[in-house]
């Protein structure tokens, strides 16, 4: 009881912090005075992947490789993956339509630095003209990269990876054809251009942005999430649940600074605006709907179906509008695994599943950020559950926070960093992890010093 009543003395110093002031309203008023100053952006594009969605869709992919007049394609999975049907259902139809291919299924579950070097590796010596990712987010960002270097062979591993970790370079190579078929419920990377991996130097997670790396084409097949186990579709899930929800409630693009001198320039992750916002309450209101039956039941055919759906709604809200604090806290946490072992995985290493290490702190962090846009938390909080009619706008931060913190003890999900091995003495080296991530903490609607971060790490320890 005592570790509850802390994290609550501890949301609530954060909410009483928070600034009220007009400048952090959350509008898309465009701002004529600071855009015409070139201070903070005025435009937003969309970019996403082609989708087709369908039960049984898988078996029209060695046509599509046919159509694309592919000669020689790399098949990524991982080595569970291929001895299951979502691989039986792919090599079915590559062999069927006479495609040539070699499969490479070495792909490291939550990837490193040195796994994704090992793809690029064979990719460059297969010289492939296509490539076929199957699996969850994993594989298709592994695949993202092995294309993108096998693509551009005289660059440094850093070069396009985000900054301030590598480089950031724009990629003006042209890719080779990526067609991805997601097995899980979560990452919606076969709509987006982001590749993520842990950087084993610095233990944290880092990654590339970019629209260049994003898959020509996803096939949406939910009859491939009937073989997730029960905890591989919760932490799907979570991370479905958080890109909708920080999507949602990140700066407004129209907020974003500096104004990019160049469109090539403007980044894949933007800011909420209002294409994005459509797509990530539409994957929220699924989420409530369906995920905890996907959980519970993976033989239940609707839920499963409609949060592979969902995952590839909030992939398309986040994969433009971007996430923020969830996310970038997210990195280190799973990145300095100790000994955690999550349950369903068959791996060998250490391993914190990224869903899992984005939503512990997801009831602090939207304590923290609701005071720049409280009508936005509050709807959430509305969409999962919480009763709303006589919410005071004051409280929006206070109250996503239980309703998510009900819904985590719901589904038995581990009770904080603590369960995962941390303790308040790793904050400073979470904190530190933390900083590096502007790409996604700069999107976040309130700026955060260190120790409101430290703050936030503390908060999340223990949830119940």
């Amino acid at each position: 009881m005592a570790g509850r009543e802390r994290v609550v003395y501890l949301l609530k110093q954060l909410h009483r912090a928070s600034c009220m002031c007009p400048a952090h309203s959350h509008t898309y008023s465009q701002g004529t005075e600071s855009a015409a100053l070139g201070k903070t952006d005025y435009a937003f594009e969309m970019a996403v992947s082609n989708i087709r969605y369908g039960e049984g869709v898988t078996k029209e992919v060695g046509m599509d490789l046919q159509n694309m007049g592919a000669r020689k394609v790399c098949v990524m999975t991982d080595k569970n993956l291929r001895q299951l049907p979502p691989m039986k259902a792919v090599l079915d139809s590559l062999t069927k339509n006479g495609i040539t291919f070699k499969i490479y299924d070495n792909v490291r579950v939550e990837p490193t630095d040195q796994s994704f070097l090992d793809a690029i590796e064979f990719a460059k010596k297969g010289e492939f003209d296509s490539y076929l990712a199957v699996g969850g987010g994993s594989v298709i960002d592994t695949c993202k990269c092995a294309n993108l270097y096998a693509s551009s062979p005289e660059s440094e591993f850093l070069d396009y990876v985000n900054p301030p970790i590598g480089k950031g370079k724009p990629i003006k190579v042209t890719l080779k054809p990526l067609i991805a078929v997601p097995t899980t419920a979560g990452t919606g990377s076969e709509t987006t251009g982001a590749a993520i991996f842990d950087y084993k130097k610095l233990k944290v997670k880092t990654g590339i942005a970019s629209r260049a790396i994003k898959p020509s084409l996803g096939l949406v097949d939910p009859s491939h999430t009937l073989h997730m186990p029960e905890r591989v579709a919760a932490n799907s899930g979570f991370d479905v649940l958080c890109h909708a929800i920080e999507s949602y409630t990140a700066l407004p693009y129209n907020k974003r600074s500096p104004c990019p001198t160049n469109p090539e320039n403007r980044p894949a992750y933007q800011g909420s605006n209002p294409i994005s916002d459509v797509w990530a309450i539409h994957a929220l209101q699924i989420v409530a709907k369906y995920l905890k039956r996907a959980i519970r039941d993976p033989e239940d055919r609707e839920a499963r179906a409609n949060m592979h759906l969902a995952s590839t709604f909030a992939g398309i809200g986040f994969g433009n509008a971007g996430v923020h604090l969830c996310h970038g806290m997210s990195y280190p946490i799973a990145g300095m695994v100790k000994n955690y072992k999550a349950k369903d995985y068959p791996v060998d290493h250490s391993l914190v599943p990224h869903g899992l290490s984005v939503v512990l702190t997801s009831p602090a962090v939207f304590t923290f950020t609701a005071p720049m846009c409280p009508e936005r938390h509050l709807e959430a909080a509305q969409i999962m559950g919480a009763n709303t009619n006589t919410a005071k706008v004051k409280d929006a931060g206070l109250i996503l926070a239980d309703t998510l913190r009900k819904f985590l003890f719901d589904l038995n999900v581990d009770n904080g960093l603590a369960a995962l091995g941390y303790s308040k003495a790793d904050i400073p080296s979470l904190v530190k992890g933390t900083l590096p991530q502007e790409r996604v903490t700069k999107l976040a609607p309130r700026p955060q010093t260190e120790e409101e971060l430290s703050a936030l790490f503390e908060a999340s320890m223990k949830l119940y």
